[in-house]
């Protein structure tokens, strides 16, 4: 009997798989992010950007990265940062979520192929309703940065006495951002001069965590969150590690920089803590800092590098593995050291699919980040605890730095590039994207047991 391939997958030869229209439309929005940044009008000076700093900016935009070789409020004009806070929400949002949106605006109409990118795009677990799952996301997104914008407007406005104009300029600027994980800001010191203002911390450490939390858990969240009997594996590993992750960073963060001069040191008791909360908020791949990162100890470093290799939930706007994959990882470790055959998380069995995925997730995102990390101490001069950390905040798609991604040369640069765009796509999406296609093995191999570790 012959094998035949879906109808959707069958008409694209050159395409046949979702994750590569996943991969290839973040491309193409890189590429037009570039070609806009590129134009004269998109700078304050009217001179053309450096191509290098326009494919720069746009992949740090498109992959809500927030990291940048430019300062972004004074390099780029009005059309230069309304072009970034586009990318970013087209980022955020998902290529494939708002091309699926826009087609059900057109034509009410939603055809198989585009439900299996929709769903590729959002982490859907099922196909029921796509169009309903792409209105709800988009709608929720642009609710919660309405709401942060408002706030963000009036503390700007009545608190730093900012023309009203300035002010709201700021505030959706910062919300979009924020909530989309992005780190962008129009400040040339990001966030340090409202370290010690807690409505303008909250508040985008709010938006920031929300957006990470993942839409899928968002939304099992607002319909049962009295009952978390009945939360899904995914929501109760998403929000346990979430808080888990916030409270371990907060007091790691808080008490290595507790006497540092050049970060916490100066501020009082609750303004360390309120500083500590941030800084651990943002390596939830924000990329917003309220202190100096350059002035971070190496032990704090380290653990910043942690936080955001782990990254935050599944189908949101952050990056990293995910602590989805990590708490599955975890689990798997807690069953293998326990001694039982199957990975069970509360009254539910992992398959063995999901294991192999969150290993491989794992893996490669450590391979990517020991290459990348090898490749930037060979072409920089810098040390190694701050080259990693560039690495993971670029893989990780977080955008915190420690000051030296405007001195890096050009071809560290397209490293990075090459990094951020990898860690938006996903490692395991990316790399389905590059097989050709599905290989089915048609039959099994004798078992054989051989000695680990």
């Amino acid at each position: 009997m012959l094998n035949r391939r879906p109808t959707w997958q069958r008409r694209s030869s050159g395409l046949r798989h979702p994750a590569q229209v996943i991969a290839v439309g973040f491309g193409v929005a890189v590429a037009v992010g570039t070609g806009l940044l590129s134009l004269p009008v998109a700078t304050r000076s009217g001179e053309q950007a450096d191509l290098v700093d326009a494919l720069f900016t746009a992949t740090s935009a498109v992959c809500v990265t927030g990291l940048a070789t430019v300062d972004t409020g004074s390099y780029w004009s009005g059309f230069g940062q309304a072009t970034i806070l586009l990318l970013i929400q087209a980022g955020g949002l998902g290529i494939m979520t708002l091309a699926t949106l826009f087609t059900v605006l057109l034509s009410r109409r939603l055809g198989l192929r585009a439900r299996f990118l929709a769903q590729a795009e959002t982490k859907s677990l099922t196909l029921t309703d796509i169009r309903a799952v792409v209105r709800r996301i988009v709608l929720f997104s642009l609710v919660s940065e309405a709401v942060v914008a408002v706030v963000l407007t009036l503390r700007f406005a009545t608190a730093y006495h900012m023309p009203f104009g300035e002010a709201l300029y700021d505030g959706v600027f910062h919300a979009v951002s924020a909530f989309n994980n992005a780190g962008f800001s129009t400040n040339a010191d990001n966030l340090v001069g409202y370290v010690t203002d807690p409505w303008i911390s909250l508040t985008i450490a709010a938006a920031v965590i929300l957006g990470g939390l993942g839409f899928p858990v968002v939304f099992e969240l607002l319909k049962c969150w009295r009952r978390p009997a009945l939360w899904s594996v995914l929501t109760r590993i998403t929000v346990g590690l979430t808080a888990v992750l916030l409270v371990l960073g907060t007091a790691v963060l808080t008490l290595t920089e507790f006497s540092n001069p050049r970060t916490l040191g100066p501020l009082a008791g609750p303004e360390k803590l309120l500083a500590g909360f941030f800084a651990s908020a943002m390596t939830r791949t924000a990329g917003f800092n309220s202190v100096d990162i350059g002035g971070m100890r190496p032990e704090s470093l380290l653990a910043s590098d942690v936080l955001m290799f782990i990254g935050g939930g599944s189908a949101g706007t952050a990056g990293g593995i995910k602590v989805t994959t990590f708490g599955l990882l975890a689990f798997v470790l807690w069953s293998e050291m326990r001694g039982e055959i199957h990975v069970n998380v509360g009254r539910r069995r992992i398959s063995a699919s999901n294991q192999r995925q969150a290993l491989a997730i794992a893996l490669l995102g450590v391979g990517a980040v020991v290459t990348a990390t090898f490749l930037l101490l060979a072409i920089t001069p810098y040390r190694l605890d701050i080259v990693l950390f560039e690495v993971v905040s670029a893989f990780a798609t977080v955008g915190l730095s420690t000051g030296i991604t405007a001195n890096l040369p050009p071809e560290a640069d397209v490293l990075l590039i090459v990094l951020m765009f990898a860690g938006r796509v996903g490692p395991l999406t990316l790399a389905s994207a590059l097989a050709l296609r599905d290989r089915n093995r048609r039959f099994e191999l004798p078992e054989e047991r051989t000695i680990v570790g």
